[in-house]
């Protein structure tokens, strides 16, 4: 049982009672939510929710590791296999949409990043801009363009990366491998009205802030270059420390970052033609739909 949706949509409240209600687990699927220092910023569940459920894959690594999609999927995997030998159901849970579907249906096998490529590539976003990372993109493989992220530097460079490197179109090199997901699965995701969803998000990084995100992101400054820290919340707060951005600024931008990463996060997730979108006030026929799907895949 998967629960996705946008970040601040409930999906933690959710799945513990989904957890709870068939007696199981869940496994995390949130890209951030792995590493132990990583809290605040990362809305990590409260002690007291981790100790309503069983929950995987939360602080389950260090900051100074990196546990990117394909590596996650491996894992995730070994470890349904194990949780199914006692469970009839586990939850899946989080808005990390790559990861999920790096697990679901498999990622495919790309090339290891050149550091000296990388290198270059990084000095054109930081001295001509993401426009000009668009340009390159658009001339070389202008088909990535109409599937990646591209408001995001490291989704282009990463394309970039596998085109120059292999001489072969990043776009044709993407749903290469497929898996046999072993079980039968189901996708929920969390709806909100927009005015709603943003209204939540302001609030929740109103909170981060009264918790200490401040200070939580000084603590990880050795490793502010982490792609886990090149992200909402703590990027922001590395500039108000540089003395660039004012907290007020700050605040403001986590916030507006959050909402245009809501907005990717649904993109991304209206690609599952299988999703049943639920509001937060039906949870009661949710559960009474996964309960008939899962006696029908039982038939």
């Amino acid at each position: 049982m998967v629960v996705a949706g946008p970040t601040a949509s409930g999906k933690t409240a959710l799945a513990i009672e989904l957890a709870k209600k068939f007696n199981t687990v869940i496994v995390s699927a949130d890209s951030r939510q792995f590493y132990k220092e990583l809290t605040i910023g990362t809305a990590k569940p409260t002690h007291l929710e981790l100790g309503q459920a069983k929950h995987y894959f939360i602080n389950s690594h260090s900051i100074s590791e990196d546990l990117n999609a394909g590596a996650y999927a491996d894992a995730a995997l070994d470890l349904l296999k194990k949780l199914f030998l006692t469970n009839d159901i586990v939850i899946l849970a989080g808005g990390s949409g790559l990861y999920i579907d790096a697990l679901i249906n498999g990622i495919d096998d790309l090339p290891e990043t050149d550091p000296v490529l990388r290198e270059e590539l990084n000095r054109i976003y930081k001295e001509e801009g993401l426009d000009k990372l668009r340009d390159l993109l658009k001339q070389s493989d202008p088909d990535s363009l109409k599937n990646i992220d591209i408001n995001n530097p490291r989704r282009i460079t990463r394309a970039l990366e596998v085109t120059i490197s292999t001489g072969t179109p990043y776009s044709t090199l993407l749903g290469k491998k497929e898996i046999s997901f072993p079980w039968p699965w189901l996708i929920t995701g969390i709806y909100w009205e927009r005015e709603k969803l943003y209204q939540r998000i302001n609030e929740r990084v109103q909170h981060m802030i009264i918790q200490g995100l401040k200070e939580e992101t000084i603590a990880v400054m050795a490793h502010r270059n982490k792609n886990a820290l090149r992200t909402v919340g703590y990027k922001e707060m590395f500039e108000h420390i540089d003395g660039n951005l004012s907290l007020e600024e700050t605040i403001e931008l986590i916030a507006k970052n959050t909402r245009n990463y809501a907005k990717r996060q649904m993109t991304w997730f209206k690609r599952y033609k299988e999703m049943l979108w639920i509001h937060p006030e039906d949870e009661k026929s949710l559960f009474e739909t996964i309960a008939q799907k899962l006696k029908d895949s039982t038939k």
